[in-house]
């Protein structure tokens, strides 16, 4: 009894280790394409297609990334006006 429970059970976790590894290495690809994405820019097209698909992690400054969000890709950030102090 105990041993076929044992067998079972290695069975399926034998037959479901090769899905979660496949989900695991999409993870680290997209995590990969938005390291390249904060160091300048995606490096290939395959960066470029996870990066749309899935977007940029907020406060990536360039221009592939501001475009995805919709702005500008050439203006700058506004500045922060400071008052006087009387």
């Amino acid at each position: 009894m105990h041993r076929a429970l044992i067998l079972a059970i290695g069975a399926v976790i034998g037959l479901t280790a090769p899905a979660a590894a496949a989900g695991l290495g999409s993870a680290m690809e997209l995590e990969a394409a938005r390291a390249n994405a904060r160091a300048g820019g995606p490096v290939s097209a395959r960066d470029a297609e996870l990066l749309e698909r899935h977007g940029c992690l907020s406060g990536t400054r360039n221009n592939f990334c501001r475009r995805l969000e919709g702005r500008s890709a050439f203006t700058e950030e506004p500045r922060r006006r400071w008052r006087k102090r009387r």
